[in-house]
């Protein structure tokens, strides 16, 4: 598919306003490398693609899009890296949801492995462009941990890893004995090691990804939303909110789990779930440092997973599922704090310098979602947690979509299909904490 052979379509143009708001606070956007600027759009533009939405999907999307020499403008309604590419656990995970014999049911044996080989190799990406570009994202790839909680969990688990291990990846099975030796907690039955994982400052690679691109001549504009997409003369023309407009033949839209009515029907694909967070104060002594001490990431096997790790310079994170509405006080992330402090009662009484909290971008299915809904068109949602290492993914194989006729694509294109009655998504998701919760402590 070329960005020139887009045939003519209409469809309606809708106006949504939307606001802007600076980074989120979080231990990421405090710590985080200067962001170069990115100024609003005040003037008329002409490019080849125009991409909405600055995350890693966006992001990487005109990175590689200006490797092959393609006039590209990337526009998103705050800032680089202020949705969930800048909140997130900073965790570089080479899987989705679905294990890879699943896949090939699922898929058929080609196009599934054609997809099991581009989320395998997606890692190794996001590592590649932070040394190819020098990006100050403090990069560790020693693993990542599953753990299991019960014994009956375990055989899953390391059935899982067979399976990976079988198309080369390099895997541990790891028991009890180990995970207490490398985790530093007794509350693991057993688990595996993804050897191809690690983990980054996610806002740091954000703002990396949008200055290596710049650098290669992409234009980045912040607060600039778009309020209207309409189709002419076989070109898109995109209007901010500011009455600037962009002109484009190909129109990538990347806004992941804070997608609004841009595109009609899209928002209605998706549940967008909120993770939160909480960091400790840098922790020092013998403990402390017994804790993860080869620098691996860890996510538990529950279905209402925690995840954590520890950063460059001791801190302790731990996320995992919080209420529907956006935090508001300290006792939203109560209980994360308590997880914690079980997991490493050896700390005694712990300290949290940092709470936040992000939308992650969920399917009906759990798989990634590309859509070309209209000519000219391609939206890519659904990171389902995965985010780092897929969208870099996304942006990659989109571009070479875009740019290479021969190019084969290996994420499905599937047509959008809405969660029945969307509007009752905070029911979903309250129904699905309450089931998934009552699943995880059958399984313990």
């Amino acid at each position: 598919m070329n960005v020139s052979s887009a045939s003519p379509s209409l469809v309606p143009a809708l106006a949504i306003p939307r606001a802007t708001a600076p980074a989120a606070p979080s231990l990421w956007s405090a710590t985080a490398p200067a962001a170069l600027p990115t100024p609003p759009l005040c003037v008329p533009k002409t490019v080849d693609v125009l991409v909405i939405g600055a995350g890693y999907t966006g992001l990487s999307t005109a990175l590689h899009l200006r490797e092959q020499g393609t006039d590209v403008c990337v526009v998103d309604a705050h800032e680089p890296g202020w949705g969930a590419s800048g909140r997130n656990g900073g965790q570089v995970n080479p899987s989705l949801k679905h294990d890879p014999d699943e896949l090939v049911q699922q898929l058929g044996g080609e196009r599934a492995e054609a997809l099991i080989d581009a989320v395998s190799g997606s890692a190794d990406l996001v590592f590649d462009l932070v040394a190819r570009h020098g990006i100050d994202c403090h990069p560790v790839r020693k693993g990542w941990l599953q753990l299991a909680y019960g014994p009956k969990s375990v055989p899953a688990l390391h059935a899982r890893a067979r399976q990976w291990q079988r198309r080369g990846v390099p895997v541990e099975l790891l028991d009890r004995a180990d995970i207490e030796r490398r985790v530093g907690t007794r509350a693991f039955a057993g688990g595996w090691c993804d050897g191809r994982a690690g983990a980054i400052h996610p806002l740091a690679y954000a703002r990396g990804l949008a200055a290596a691109a710049q650098r290669m001549g992409a234009a980045i504009h912040g607060n600039t939303a778009v309020t209207s997409l309409e189709r002419h003369d076989g070109h898109w023309i995109a209007t901010t909110a500011s009455g600037a407009r962009v002109t484009a033949s190909h129109v990538v839209i990347a806004t992941n789990g804070y997608s609004d009515g841009l595109w009609p029907g899209l928002r209605q694909t998706l549940l967008t779930a909120n993770s939160f967070i909480v960091a400790t104060r840098p922790l020092y002594g013998q403990a402390a440092q017994a804790i993860l001490a080869r620098g691996e990431t860890v996510a538990t096997s529950q279905r209402l997973l925690l995840y954590f790790r520890k950063d460059h310079t001791g801190r302790l994170l731990l996320g995992g599922r919080g209420a529907f509405p956006d935090p508001r006080a300290r006792g939203d992330f109560a209980h994360l704090e308590r997880s914690l402090a079980l997991l490493f009662p050896q700390l005694g009484p712990l300290e949290f310098e940092y709470r936040w909290a992000g939308r992650i971008a969920v399917t009906r299915d759990f798989m990634p979602h590309v859509h070309e809904p209209a000519p000219g068109i391609t939206i890519a949602v659904g990171c389902n947690g995965r985010g780092i290492a897929l969208c870099t993914s996304f942006g990659r194989h989109i571009a070479e979509r875009l740019t290479r006729e021969t190019a084969e694509f290996p994420y499905p294109v599937s047509s959008l299909a809405p969660f029945p009655f969307h509007g009752l998504q905070r029911c979903y998701i309250g129904a699905g904490v309450a089931w998934y919760s009552l699943l995880d402590k059958l399984a313990r």
